[in-house]
């Protein structure tokens, strides 16, 4: 029996929506690496309870380390992305979290920056808040080793394809990492949005909006550009498509980013059909009503997608590309 909801939460189905395509679904899935880190910085005697944990978030992660504090007592402070929504404003305000959001900003990749450079204000005022940086930080690794057990388990020995957006790096960097402990050959594919900075797409402007939670307006030290083979770089157009069809198809209701996962794991599931092809959905779709599901009508068919194969970053263009990274370190792809 769980101790606490966090615990619950964090916990994520596999589903098999056909014989080689799989989907790993979370409600929150950053509520598993906020969980283990703040529990082994506790552990290592970094924090104490009652002391106040700081980070910034586009909003997954302020739930999750709301959620976190709560379940060890601790306080909560978030400088918020104008993304976050009066749902998660209200939740956070119960949870006793403080949200402080930034002010409205026509471009999401300089508000990604201003959140940063608040941080820092923060921590001169108030030197004993501990920082999070769960863009930096390789303690939110930890929490997605039980996952890969789980992975591990469930797809036995099939020759596994991970799919799954870039974000921070921690989810699909970890995963990848202790999936390749017992198997080396897995195929990592991460996914991005156009105008992130990580695999060096920030020539290309996407019109409509950066992907939150996806993508990059700044270099993040938990990102191992080494473990990548393949990266898509999915428009909000696609991945509006990849979301709808998820849904009409598998009854699977899930943010944007998992609409683009689905999109990139589709694909590479018809490149190597002998692969077992496993994508991440990391929330349900409830934040996207508005801007995605009540848009359904002018979803593309997704059959009639397909990414643009490029072997440079020059030759990056929407609606979506795909490019061979073959685990090249420092974001210099090999060729």
């Amino acid at each position: 029996m769980d101790q606490h909801i966090a615990e619950a939460i964090g916990r994520p189905d596999l589903i098999r929506l056909d014989d080689r395509l799989v989907c790993l679904r979370f409600e929150t899935m950053k509520v598993v690496s906020a969980l283990a880190a703040v529990r082994h910085l506790l552990d290592a005697g970094v924090v104490r309870r009652g002391d106040t944990l700081l980070d910034s978030s586009s909003g997954i992660y302020a739930y999750a380390l709301a959620l976190a504090c709560h379940r060890h007592g601790m306080h909560c402070h978030i400088v918020g992305s104008t993304t976050v929504d009066r749902t998660l404003c209200a939740q956070l305000a119960v949870l006793g979290a403080t949200l402080e959001r930034m002010e409205p900003c026509e471009d999401l990749k300089l508000d990604q920056k201003r959140r940063v450079e608040r941080i820092h204000e923060i921590l001169a005022e108030h030197p004993e808040y501990h920082w999070m940086r769960q863009y930096h930080d390789d303690i939110h690794y930890l929490g997605y080793r039980a996952v890969a057990e789980r992975i591990r388990r469930s797809t036995g020995g099939d020759a596994l394809t991970l799919v799954g957006g870039v974000g921070s790096g921690a989810s699909t960097g970890a995963l990848a990492r202790y999936l390749r402990e017992d198997s080396p050959d897995v195929e990592l594919v991460g996914v991005q949005p156009f105008g992130s900075v990580t695999f060096g797409a920030e020539h290309v402007a996407d019109p409509e909006i950066i992907i939150a939670g996806i993508g990059s307006s700044i270099p993040f030290g938990n990102v191992s550009h080494a473990s990548y083979d393949t990266l898509h770089w999915i428009s909000f157009d696609a991945a509006l498509a990849g979301s709808i069809d998820l849904l009409r198809r598998h009854a699977v209701f899930a943010g944007l980013s998992t609409g683009a996962g689905y999109l990139a794991a589709r694909w590479e599931r018809s490149r190597a059909p002998e692969r077992t092809v496993l994508f991440i959905a990391a929330d349900t779709g409830h934040r996207y009503v508005d801007s995605v599901y009540a848009r359904h009508r002018e979803a593309a068919a997704v059959d009639s997608l397909t990414p643009r194969q490029v072997t440079a970053r020059a030759e990056l263009a929407l609606p979506w590309s795909r490019m061979r990274w073959n685990r090249a370190p420092g974001g210099r792809p090999l060729r």
